[in-house]
């Protein structure tokens, strides 16, 4: 879940409601922000049993500013196996897996940082596909602005945001998903995107799940095909929309599969 706030207590309202359900279902909870240890248990108050979540080690707290340098731009691969060991130890204690709530807005400020913190997202979502973790990254939109969001929204599966009008994410079994709408006004977000994420090359073959698709327009397409044969591989699209087949026909793309699906 990416989140977009203007209210930071509205904010931390939400995040107690993520973390409260990861506790009911047998899940450790990390909460990640900016200030102190003391300063971040105020802002869970609320949760039922939050004392003794704390003391059992069912609830965590940690902060941005002690762990990260003002400006730090996070390593993807680092980051992503930072979070496994914590959901493997998290397993190993006994809970069901980790879910967190990280307000990442510190890490997004600068071009260097988004960009590497919007590949160490999809990285995550591949992880988190897959394994017993959930998070809800959220992002104060006063100060990074709605480009930026948008650049994290749109590699997402869900956004409490109506925009960007595509994402594409993760979706387990090393395939990406693409969903919404692509056309003329997302067109160079999405070309951004492509450019970021890791899709998954499987026997000679970039495997798409388009079935959340209901638009896709030339230019999209071309990107995709481009972006496949780049690594060698041919594009095969799982896909619903019925446009999609007939524009793969007419731009006459021979290493484009589509395999239509009900």
């Amino acid at each position: 879940m990416c989140w977009r706030y203007d209210d930071v207590r509205e904010f931390r309202a939400r995040a107690r409601e993520f973390l409260a359900d990861g506790l009911e279902q047998g899940y450790r909870v990390c909460y990640v922000a900016s200030g102190d240890a003391e300063a971040l248990v105020e802002d869970l108050r609320g949760i039922d049993g939050l004392d003794r979540a704390l003391r059992e080690g069912a609830a965590q707290v940690a902060s941005v500013d002690a762990t990260y340098a003002i400006d730090a731009v996070v390593e993807p691969e680092a980051q992503v196996r930072a979070y496994a060991a914590a959901t493997d130890a998290a397993v190993a204690d006994g809970f069901a897996g980790l879910r967190v709530v990280a307000e990442a807005t510190p890490l997004v400020r600068t071009p260097r940082q988004l960009a590497a913190f919007t590949r160490y997202e999809h990285l995550m979502d591949h992880y988190m596909a897959d394994h017993p973790f959930s998070a809800m990254c959220a992002y104060s939109v006063g100060e990074v602005g709605d480009s930026a969001f948008a650049q994290l929204a749109c590699l997402h599966p869900n956004t409490n945001a109506q925009w960007p009008g595509f994402r594409l994410h993760a979706a387990g079994d090393h395939v990406t998903a693409l969903g919404g709408e692509v056309d003329t006004a997302t067109g160079a977000l999405f070309a951004q995107a492509l450019d970021r994420v890791d899709l998954r090359v499987r026997d000679g073959e970039l495997v798409l799940d388009a079935t959340g698709l209901t638009f896709l327009d030339h230019g999209g397409l071309l990107r995709l095909a481009d972006h496949a044969a780049h690594r060698g591989a041919s594009l095969a699209i799982r896909a619903s929309w019925p446009g999609l087949g007939r524009l793969v026909e007419l731009l006459e793309l021979r290493d484009v599969r589509v395999d239509q699906v009900a």
